[in-house]
């Protein structure tokens, strides 16, 4: 892993767009299908747990309550391993993490041992998981990085669709015990994915020049500045809004699909519906960002996608049968997968790749407070009233709220941003630029020579692209 720096990403690479970054996404894509699907994928196990502790349904959906916590709550704390030791290592460990979590869980006699192992051990793994894998992305991809966020999103419904199925077949040869110690051993893919983000390196002489500036300025762990950019603010306020509301359908529907008298298969059926339109709605979505004219509006894209989302939650709220729960449950899906391609590679584009990482962890943490408060006062709600219609409208409402947040927001409160060196860094790197080009005539003689020799040694490529091994498979 080498000595432990500051992972800053080096400024003068060039995003390689291709090469070892399509090994990079494949990692990140099953890195998010086990953060996203894996907290609601335990929920197979729950009943056998309450038949084995004699507990209650609500004290089991702790566990996937504390998963998601995790997951968003330990943003800064992620942000801060990140800039201090570098991807990988942390990934490695946290994949070490999430597996000891569920390995350990599957020999506890406790529920409140559950809660420790598979709820808090396994979530900060998959913490530790995800935010790295999404900043080694976006350091990879820069023309594709739209595609490439929307192909990684794709994990998320994958392995919701691949995990319930196994999860059932587990249960069903092993008991709750077997399955967590299996799914403990499939969470060590997650370290080999964290081996395939191979950081990208300087060349050379560049790491020579900045050596001296390197040692003069000191890394910030948790960069606070990016409370300063007005984009970022009104993003993390719309982001805590929509979450809200966000979750809360799909946690309802299929409950939603029983009060109205339909079996619990038929119930059930619904979610898988959602989630195959999901599967496809993501990666197409991201090739729509990436499209010229579109990505610089990216931004009012992702706006539209959560206005459709709450409109469809709106429409869903009228739903009378199951065939107008089955047409909510695909239009739900479009857009989800819409806002799901679009979160992150809209706050890339925001705050850059300098200050990605700080700014995912300080998102994250004001996202968990918004997800735990969520799904449970949609369920007094509902409670109160006995209707899932008023559950579905609130819903939409805080959805719909968040887009115009942000659309209203970057519109009427983000001016132009002039030509001039927007920060000290793009001032530094600019002066830096300036020096090497007032070269003496001797480093010049030298470069001329170095170029002449290189000419000699290297064969024609006849008009083929030549690659770099750092970069490429």
């Amino acid at each position: 892993m080498g000595a432990v720096v500051a992972d800053d990403g080096p400024s003068g690479v060039k995003a390689p767009d291709g090469g070892w970054g399509w090994a990079v996404l494949f990692g990140c894509f099953i890195i998010t299908g086990f953060s996203y699907a894996f907290p609601k994928a335990v929920s197979v196990f729950f009943k056998e747990l309450i038949r084995e502790f004699g507990i209650g349904y609500s004290d089991t959906a702790w566990i996937s309550s504390i998963l998601l916590a995790m997951l968003y709550g330990t943003g800064p704390l992620c942000s801060v391993c990140v800039n201090r030791f570098g991807c990988r290592p942390v990934m490695l460990v946290g994949g070490l993490f999430a597996s000891m979590g569920m390995v350990i869980a599957s020999f506890c006699t406790s529920i409140v041992q559950i809660y420790l192992t598979a709820g808090v051990i396994t979530g900060l793994g998959l913490a530790l998981n995800f935010q790295p894998s999404l900043i080694m992305l976006n350091r990879y991809f820069d023309k594709r990085r739209p595609l490439a966020n929307g192909l990684s999103a794709a994990g998320s419904p994958v392995f919701l669709c691949a995990l319930s199925p196994l999860g059932q077949i587990l249960q069903h040869e092993y008991g709750w015990r077997g399955g967590f110690l299996i799914l403990g051993g499939m969470l060590l893919n997650c370290c080999v994915c964290g081996a395939l983000m191979r950081p990208l390196e300087a060349p050379k002489k560049a790491e020579a020049t900045k050596e001296p500036a390197e040692k003069k300025v000191k890394k910030k762990l948790l960069d606070f500045s990016v409370f300063k950019d007005g984009g970022f603010v009104i993003y993390a306020l719309a982001a805590s809004i929509m979450v809200l509301g966000l979750f809360v359908p799909p946690v309802f529907v299929v409950s939603y699909a029983k009060d109205l008298g339909y079996q619990d298969t038929k119930a059930a059926f619904l979610l898988t519906i959602l989630g195959f339109i999901d599967i496809f709605a993501r990666p197409i979505c991201g090739m729509v960002a990436g499209l010229k004219w579109v990505r610089p509006r990216c931004v009012y894209l992702f706006s539209f996608a959560m206005i459709f989302n709450g409109f469809t939650d709106l429409m869903g709220s009228m739903s009378v049968d199951y065939g107008g729960l089955v047409v909510f449950c695909i239009f739900f899906g479009i857009s989800y997968g819409m806002v799901g391609a679009l979160q992150f590679e809209v706050l890339m584009a925001i705050v850059g790749t300098q200050k990605f990482s700080s700014a995912i962890g300080l998102v994250l943490l004001a996202e968990a407070m918004a997800v735990l408060i969520g799904p449970p006062s949609a369920g007094k709600l509902l409670d109160a009233t006995g209707r899932y219609m008023f559950v579905f409208i609130i819903a939409g409402i805080e959805v719909t709220t968040s887009a115009l947040v942000l659309a209203l927001g970057n519109f009427f409160c983000i001016k132009k941003k002039s030509e001039e060196p927007h920060t000290k860094e793009e001032a530094a790197e600019r002066e830096e630029l300036n020096k090497s080009e007032d070269k003496t005539p001797e480093d010049a003689k030298v470069d001329s020579i170095e170029v002449e020799q290189f000419l000699k040694d290297e064969p024609e490529k006849n008009g083929e692209v030549v690659t770099n091994p750092e970069t490429c498979v």
